[in-house]
């Protein structure tokens, strides 16, 4: 069964500038850039039938393309830090198509998005890493310098099982 989620690729070159805060934190596994994405949408396991729905109503998404700008560093997890991060500002065209995709999912019968969305990259995944190493690395990188872009697409990915990449696009929409 596939695990599916949506979610914005970043270009090339905006992947290789986030790629440079990446380092210096014993116990984190670094994401590789061509892996980097904003989820819009987890979705999870699935099997055939509910793919191709998912597919079938994500192609009736008409939105115009998305400015995405980053926000900084930060983390999830609290005192137990589980994820280093690339904040992405909440722009409300981002906010919007993200919810659009969970009205689709949830009209199609998958269960509702317990998490807030809080749009954002993945740097890396973290376990058994003391929140004073979070710390360190987020005031020795100061901020995180990255042009902004516009995202002319979104995308529908499958992953490994146990989650993390590769990732695979299954399907590309447009945005505009």
């Amino acid at each position: 069964m596939p695990r599916l989620f949506t979610g914005l690729a970043l270009p090339e070159s905006v992947a290789g500038a986030v790629a440079l805060a990446r380092g210096g934190v014993i116990g984190a596994r670094w994401i590789e850039p061509e892996h980097y994405h904003i989820t819009l949408r987890f979705v999870g396991e699935v099997d055939a039938r509910a793919a191709q729905e998912i597919a079938e109503t994500l192609n009736d998404v008409r939105r115009p393309p998305i400015p995405v700008r980053f926000d900084g560093l930060g983390w999830f997890g609290g005192d137990k830090p589980r994820a280093l991060v690339a904040q992405v500002k909440a722009d409300p065209a981002i906010v919007e198509l993200q919810a659009e995709h969970e009205r689709r999912m949830r009209r199609i019968g998958l269960m509702p998005e317990t998490r807030k969305f809080k749009p954002h990259v993945t740097l890396a995944r973290l376990r058994g890493v003391r929140p004073v190493a979070v710390a360190d690395f987020l005031g020795s990188r100061g901020r995180l310098d990255v042009e902004a872009f516009t995202a002319e697409r979104f995308v529908l990915y499958s992953s490994k099982d146990g989650g993390g990449g590769p990732y695979v696009v299954e399907a590309a929409y447009p945005l505009g």
